[in-house]
């Protein structure tokens, strides 16, 4: 019973949302902007599972959810088209898939590496970086990790490990295949920092024991949209405008809620 309630409530907070960012569209009649954000009559989006802040899967049904898939399907409202969802594991894959054409949209974080065949909105979350380890480590300082000797296990291509490549002169990165099994390989390999999301870090160390978040971010990453470079200049300003209104609605903070999201805010007017 209290599921049931729990799914209708958030079935009205979505829709009650997503009336605010679909009026210029309804279903089997395409906007204007459908054929520069989905030229094939369908909008492809990917979710990218590797940051759980944005998406995770269902465990019961397998289905994604979370902010990112609530907001693809709002976009693809609001262009009056069906939205086809394919899930990846990591940053890296998703990169490759929106550069490459193979899919409209995906949701990433900003990073310069990264704009080489893809353009992106302002964001439209703000999420903190943060190190992990041990509770017998040394560490006790975010500017203490940048030293020789000091071995930082990162997700392979996620935007830590593109920041940290760039920032870190005298640690060594090692990398795990994707962000949420960092801690994972970061204790398999006896690494002595894991970096990543703050709040998976968080949910880890919770889960696992024995470890500790160090105080404060490195880094504030930005969370956008983007979408193949070739499409053009129109293309980017409709869903930059799409970006805009969703979090000026409110929609961006009602889906952050309706996740149970925390520690992650929605960004300022871009």
């Amino acid at each position: 019973m209290k599921a049931d309630l729990r799914s209708r409530r958030t079935a009205l907070a979505w829709t009650s949302a997503t009336a605010l960012l679909t009026a210029s569209g309804c279903a089997g009649r395409p906007t204007p902007a459908a054929a520069l954000l989905a030229p094939t009559g369908r909008l492809r989006a990917c979710i990218n599972l590797g940051n759980p802040i944005l998406a995770n899967r269902d465990p019961a049904t397998g289905e994604a959810f979370g902010v990112s898939v609530d907001l693809a399907r709002a976009l693809g409202e609001r262009l009056g088209v069906s939205v086809d969802l394919t899930v990846v594991e990591s940053a890296g894959r998703s990169v490759e898939a929106v550069r490459a054409g193979q899919l409209d949209i995906g949701f990433f974080a900003v990073d310069p590496l990264r704009s080489e065949g893809i353009r992106f909105t302002a964001p439209y979350v703000l999420i903190e970086g943060a190190y992990l380890v041990r509770n017998s480590s040394t560490l006790t300082d975010n500017a203490q990790v940048d030293r020789v000797g000091t071995r930082v296990m990162v997700g392979q291509a996620s935007v830590y490990d593109l920041y940290l490549s760039r920032t870190l002169k005298a640690a060594q990165i090692l990398r795990a295949p994707t962000s949420p099994t960092v801690v994972d390989h970061f204790l398999a390999h006896g690494a002595d920092v894991a970096a990543g999301v703050k709040q998976q870090l968080e949910a880890d160390a919770a889960r696992l024991g024995g470890l500790r978040l160090l105080p404060g971010r490195f880094m504030v990453i930005e969370q956008a949209m983007g979408l193949p470079a070739n499409r053009g200049d129109a293309a980017q300003q409709a869903l930059q405008e799409f970006v805009e209104s969703a979090k000026a609605s409110g929609f961006v903070a009602s889906a952050l809620q309706r996740h149970g999201i925390r520690g992650a805010v929605v960004a300022p007017a871009g």
